[in-house]
């Protein structure tokens, strides 16, 4: 090794340990000036020698790299958003769900919820790979150039200190209030607009093209969360203590920032001391995260499509303030959810200007008796979502009357239903109410559903006024021709979008049928449905009891598939689908059988021949179904190394047989 190569290394090594006990450590051994000094070498160093240049180089913490698109990345590990507890009873409600399932004795990691923007990191062999935003939980955007100037972040983590060979760790990223209130100053100095608050700015400068002005802004980082192939410890406290040794930021037990509780008492003692002391943080956070600790227990209750039943959020008061009702307006959702909406005398909350809020259903008003010129209170509901939650009837006008809830859609006119034991009012009138038409063609092109390259969901809106679309079938027939006339509409974006909605073509069955927008339909049962009856044909003549003997669908879910099938605009939108060419029927990948068609599999422990996601995909492929905990209708658990005795004593108990790694996969070999 040449003695410039040895002397850059070196350097590199100094400053990232330098850098780990300034942001990370709190325990800075040198100065500003000195840091800078040994930093300008290298710079110099690097210059001087271009092919000793690494990506993941200190110097690359300032910045420099322009990223024009960001990257659309799918994430490995999905990045599910939590359900959200207010009360003392519904955390005891939650912990109470927790035990009727997987039996009582569970310990619970409470940790602060950072106000932040959501970010997942991936290394590979100790060296930062990649930073991928949450986007829709399933896709997110590749701002890997920014988050590199973040310096609580470690580009090269501690040597020998056991982390896995690739991994993902997740977290926040955002700007401190002191470095925030220092970035307005300046811009107070310049005589520009101050920014909102940190979160919002700490999400715009996440997505600067320029990643030099990134590097000034001076965000921060906090990780909590490992995701690897299988886990790295037997809990969750114990991998993020392991990821502090990497050398992460991660929550310091030591200042009760993390804390492993064993009843409901030591939680809500960790929640009531956070909601004092956390004004006399420098960072923002809005409540705490309460997750069972145990890996095996998290297996074992699972997720819904949308969040993990092992954790849930517990969100503090929000900043409250009173202003005018001025009006209340109604909207059509894509379902033909009618919903009102409170039209206010704009008042700043919480750092942004509000002017409107929701107001939920009819039941709302009524219980809240709210009036057109009442003052009212409005909070942010998880900080986000503004909420009338109360009416200061002191200071009601003499004149104002009760309010009446819409009897028609405000949209086209079609008398509004509630069904019996619903709080929501409906526009029946699913195929000619333009928001519920736009709503549906906006869902079948999103992320999670067809994915349409090209087409957005305002080309969407311009396509529908323009008399172009008045379904998602029409959007098969359409031409480049038609198009190109649209506002902003180029040659290149066309192509475009004609190609996008070709290459849609090729979707496979379970995005087409969630794509459809069945009522109650989600992701996950779009999947099921289409895994059990395998074709549109066979699922379209099910009948009720043959929907609900499909794997976990339900009453309801079952009527609206049933019903959605016997109405003849629906019918006939699916026929033109298919003429269009579009996937009505799973497609069996080679080398697939049916040696479990029929059968519950829950998989637990540390898989050696394969990763535990590819065990799941291989249940799936040869017919069964993968399920997240052990009930009297599983059929097998597969017990993999280290697996927790819960799920063993449980599957004894309901004489559920247990198979090794081995014994499954001899099952569908050949």
């Amino acid at each position: 090794m040449s003695e410039v190569k040895k002397k850059i290394e070196k350097l590199r090594s100094e400053l990232e340990r330098h850098n780990r006990l300034y942001y990370i450590e709190d325990n800075p051994e040198i100065s500003d000036y000195e840091f800078d000094e040994m930093l300008k070498e290298l710079e110099d160093l690097e210059r001087e020698n271009p092919e000793f240049a690494d990506e993941n180089s200190p110097t690359k913490r300032v910045g420099g790299d322009v990223t024009k698109n960001f990257e659309t990345v799918e994430h490995e590990f999905p990045m599910m958003s939590l359900s959200n507890s207010y009360s003392k009873d519904e955390i005891s409600e939650f912990i109470a769900r927790i035990d009727k399932n997987i039996g009582g004795d569970t310990e619970y990691v409470c940790e602060l919820k950072y106000d932040g923007v959501a970010i997942s990191v991936r290394y590979n062999n100790g060296r930062f790979e990649r930073a991928v935003t949450r986007g829709d939980g399933q896709k997110g955007d590749d701002v890997s150039n920014n988050v590199r100037t973040i310096k609580s972040l470690p580009l090269n983590l501690l040597p020998d200190t056991g982390y896995p060979e690739v991994f993902e760790i997740r977290g926040e990223i955002m700007l401190t209030r002191s470095r925030f209130e220092m970035l307005n100053e300046e811009l107070a100095k310049k005589g520009e607009k101050p920014y909102a608050n940190p979160r919002n700015t700490a999400s715009g400068t996440l997505k600067l093209q320029d990643s030099k002005v990134v590097a000034k802004r001076g965000l921060d980082c906090f990780l909590y969360s490992v995701n690897a192939g299988s886990p790295v410890a037997e809990n969750h406290f114990e991998s993020v203590q392991k990821a502090k040794k990497w050398g992460f930021k991660v929550p310091p037990k030591e200042k009760n920032r993390i804390k492993v509780c064993r009843h409901i008492d030591e939680i809500m003692d960790f929640i009531n001391y956070w909601d004092t002391e956390r004004l006399n943080l420098d960072f923002d956070i809005d409540g705490v995260v309460i997750k069972v600790n145990s890996y095996d227990k998290q297996e074992e209750l699972g997720s819904t499509a949308k969040s993990p039943r092992w954790a849930i959020a517990y969100k503090y008061k929000a900043e409250e303030t009173k202003t005018i009702l001025q009006d209340i307006k109604f909207q059509v959702g894509r379902t033909g959810a009618v919903t009102p909406v409170a039209q206010l005398k704009p008042v700043e909350l919480a750092g942004t200007v509000v002017k409107r809020a929701s107001l939920h259903n009819a039941d709302v008003i009524a219980n809240l008796d709210v009036r057109l010129g009442d003052t009212v209170f409005v909070e942010k509901g998880g900080e986000i979502i503004p909420k009338i939650t109360a009416v200061d009837k002191q200071q009601r006008p003499d004149d104002a009357e009760p309010f009446e809830f819409a009897a028609q859609c405000p949209e086209c006119g079609t008398e509004l239903v509630r069904k019996e034991g619903e709080a929501v009012h409906f526009c029946p009138n699913e195929t000619g109410c333009p928001p519920q038409i736009l709503g549906k063609i906006q869902h079948f092109i999103s992320r999670n559903a067809m994915d349409i390259e090209g087409l957005g969901q305002e080309t969407v809106v311009q396509l529908h006024n323009a008399g172009l679309i008045k379904g998602i079938a029409d959007l098969y027939e359409l031409k480049k021709e038609d198009v190109l006339p649209l506002e902003r509409m180029a040659e290149k974006s066309a192509n475009n979008l004609i190609k996008g909605v070709e290459e849609s073509k090729n979707k496979p069955f379970e995005k087409v049928l969630f794509g459809m927008g069945i009522r109650y339909v989600g992701a996950t049962v779009a999947k099921r449905l289409a895994t059990h009856f395998k074709d549109i044909n066979r699922l379209a003549q099910a009948s009720l009891d043959e929907l609900e003997s499909a794997p976990e669908i339900g009453t309801v879910i079952a009527k609206s598939v049933h019903e959605f099938f016997r109405n003849e605009e629906y019918l006939e939108m699916v026929e033109r689908l298919k003429s269009h060419g579009l996937q009505f029927e799973v497609v069996e990948e080679e080398g697939v059988s049916s040696k479990l068609e029929g059968k519950k599999i829950v998989i637990s422990g540390v898989f050696h021949q394969v990763s535990r996601s590819e065990a799941k995909k291989l249940i799936e492929k040869h017919g069964g179904t993968n399920t997240g905990s052990v009930s009297g209708s599983t059929d097998y658990l597969v017990a993999g190394e280290n697996m927790g005795p819960a799920k063993r004593e449980k599957a004894e108990k309901l004489n559920v047989k247990v198979i090794s790694e081995d014994e499954f996969l001899k099952m569908i070999e050949d």
